[in-house]
C-alpha cells in the first residue's frame, strides 16, 4: 500500500517512521505547507518523497496530522477519492470533525485520537516509538466501510497501539479532562509566573515539579488554539469543575482547616492507584 501523509510534524513523522516497519506499507510520501518542514523531512527520512496534493489523494492511505480546523478543510478537498481509500486523521477532538466531514466518504474515513504527543514540533521532534504501547483511541468505527475498518485495526495494531472504541462525544468530554484541561492550566501556570516582575528570580528555584506543570506550555499555540475552539463547550465545565476543586483546597488554606486540606491530598493520591 501507498501511505500519504498531510502535516509532517510531530504526530506525522513519528507515524510515517513506525509505518515503514510494516510489511504491507510500500512507500510513504508526504506533503506539508510548510517548505522546512519538507526539507527537513527529506534529509530526516520521514517520507520516501515530498508530492502535490493530488498525488496524496490517489494514495491507499491518507493520514491528516494537521491541526484540527485544517482537517475539516481538507476533508473538503477529498470527496473525489477512490471508494477503497482510507482516510485517518490525528485530530485531537472528533465531534466537529466528523459532523464537517463530507458525506460522500463518510465511509472512507476513520476518526482516530493516538493518547501520546510531546511538547514539541516539527519534523525534527519526530520518532520512531511516539506510537508504540500508546492508547489510540477509534470512534464511531461502525460509520467507516468495512474496508477502512479493517485497515485502520490493522495498521495501528500493527504498531503495537493499544485500541479503544468510543462514540466521538463521548471522547471529547474524556479528552477536555485528560489532555485539554492540563493544556490549558499548564498555559495559565506559565503565563502567572511571566506576569510576575521578579520571574527570572522565581524560575531560578524551578525544579521538577515546575518544569513538570509547566512543560506542556511549550505545546504549539496555532494547534492548541483550533482544539480549544473546537471542543470549548467540554473544556468550558472541565475548567469550571477544576476552579470548584481548587477554590474548596483555598477555602481550607484560608480557614486554616489543615485537617480537610490533609483529607483532599489523601484523596487525590488515589489517582495513582488507577494508573498503577
Amino acid at each position: 500500500m501507498k501511505v500519504g501523509i498531510i502535516g509532517l510534524g510531530l504526530m506525522g513523522g513519528s507515524l510515517a517512521l513506525s509505518l515503514k516497519k510494516l510489511s504491507f506499507v510500500d512507500e510513504i510520501v508526504g506533503h506539508d505547507h510548510n517548505k522546512g518542514h519538507q526539507k527537513q523531512a527529506l534529509e530526516l527520512g520521514l517520507v520516501d518523497a515530498i508530492v502535490d496534493f493530488e498525488v496524496i489523494k490517489k494514495c491507499d492511505i491518507i493520514v491528516l496530522g494537521i491541526p484540527v480546523n485544517g482537517i475539516i478543510a481538507v476533508l473538503q478537498e477529498l470527496k473525489d477519492v477512490a471508494p477503497n481509500t482510507t482516510i485517518i486523521d490525528l485530530g485531537s477532538t472528533k465531534e466537529i470533525i466528523i459532523k464537517a466531514l463530507p458525506q460522500e466518504i463518510r465511509k472512507n474515513f476513520v476518526a482516530v485520537h493516538p493518547m501520546t504527543g510531546t511538547e514539541y514540533s516539527g519534523p525534527e521532534a519526530a520518532f520512531e516509538d511516539l506510537y508504540k504501547d500508546k492508547v489510540v483511541v477509534i470512534c464511531d468505527l461502525a460509520d467507516s466501510g468495512e474496508y477502512q475498518q479493517e485497515v485502520a485495526v490493522r495498521l495501528f495494531s500493527g504498531i503495537h497501539m493499544e485500541l479503544h472504541y468510543m462514540h466521538a462525544h463521548e471522547h471529547d468530554r474524556h479528552a477536555a479532562f485528560i489532555s485539554h484541561l492540563p493544556h490549558a492550566i499548564s498555559y495559565s501556570l506559565a503565563n502567572t509566573v511571566l506576569s510576575q516582575e521578579k520571574k527570572e528570580d522565581i524560575l531560578a528555584l524551578a525544579a521538577g515539579g515546575f518544569r513538570s506543570m509547566s512543560r506542556l506550555a511549550k505545546s504549539s499555540p496555532l494547534m492548541w488554539e483550533d482544539i480549544f475552539k473546537q471542543n470549548s463547550g467540554n473544556l468550558l465545565e472541565s475548567i469550571e469543575l477544576f476552579e470548584a476543586e481548587l477554590a474548596r483546597l483555598k477555602k481550607d488554606i484560608k480557614n486554616e482547616d489543615w485537617q480537610s486540606l490533609h483529607e483532599k491530598m489523601i484523596e487525590g493520591n488515589k489517582l495513582q492507584e488507577i494508573f498503577s
